[in-house]
């Protein structure tokens, strides 16, 4: 039998073996095996760090991107963020709110000159009728003669003065006023409330306030035919006597006469307004 035959067959280069054939180089095996175990380790020490670096670099990318869309909402225009009421913890209380306060309206003046419990201001015929002259648009009227009576029947014809009695007329304040021939005397009866006042409206049919001449002013309808004007507002009953100073009578169609005649009875009811104005406005603003 021939040993070797069958057996390993070695790499050539050894020094011999059995069988005749070349010897292993045994240090040679050992350096290759020694180096294949220290592969296998720096590839197991590699693989770990290599898993370890993965996990670092996961971990990073998922804080940059927490970061990265907090800063894009923090960034957001303002078009783009949440209205109040929908943030978290925000209030949806509005805040007080106020109820709206209306100031009271002013003081009507009618109600200071429909009653005498209101009507307190000094009366007199000067503070009726101030001042020397009355201008209407372009026409200036002269005054005349003024006065006061607490006998209404006294200054006025009888049909006249009988209601003014029976309706407790407690004062007549007259004044009068001329311009280019005509004259005008103004009368303002007084009484206690309004009721009164348009009682005697209402109750006139005929009679007039008895003309007054004086300081300027010459007679008139003294005789002759003269107009008549009466109507009342507040508590006053206010009434107009128009005549030509010449005695010539007023006709129906003297538009000259009438128009003298209106435009004093609407003078009359702007002063008795004034009087409620200034007591209304004494009133809004209370004592200084």
């Amino acid at each position: 039998m021939s040993f070797g035959q069958g057996g390993p067959q070695w790499s050539p280069g050894g020094t011999g073996g059995p069988g005749g054939g070349p010897t292993p180089d045994w240090a040679a095996l050992a350096e290759a095996s020694e180096a294949r175990t220290r592969r296998r380790k720096w590839l197991m020490i590699g693989g770990g760090a290599f898993a370890t670096i993965a996990i670092a670099a996961g971990v990073a990318v998922a804080v940059v991107s927490a970061n990265s869309d907090d800063a894009s909402a923090s960034n957001k225009p303002a078009s783009e963020l949440p209205a109040t009421a929908e943030i978290p913890g925000a209030s949806k209380d509005p805040g007080p709110s106020f109820e709206a306060t209306t100031p009271p309206p002013p003081p009507d003046p009618k109600d200071f000159i429909s009653s005498a419990e209101k009507d307190k201001a000094p009366l007199t015929a000067e503070g009726l009728f101030p001042g020397k002259t009355f201008t209407s648009g372009e026409t200036v009227y002269k005054k005349g003669a003024t006065d006061s009576a607490k006998s209404c029947a006294s200054v006025t014809q009888p049909a006249l003065g009988a209601i003014l009695t029976k309706n407790d007329c407690t004062r007549l304040i007259r004044a009068s006023y001329v311009k280019d021939g005509i004259a005008v005397t103004v009368g303002v009866a007084v009484f206690d409330t309004t009721a009164k006042a348009e009682k005697v409206k209402d109750q006139v049919e005929k009679g007039l306030v008895t003309a007054l001449p004086g300081k300027g002013v010459p007679g008139f309808c003294q005789t002759g035919v003269c107009r008549g004007t009466y109507n009342a507002y507040g508590r006053y009953a206010y009434f107009t006597t128009t005549g030509y100073t010449s005695g010539k009578d007023v006709t129906t169609g003297d538009r000259k006469a009438y128009g003298v005649g209106d435009t004093m009875a609407r003078f009359a009811f702007q002063r008795i307004h004034a009087r409620g104005e200034a007591q209304a406005s004494a009133a809004a603003t209370g004592p200084e």
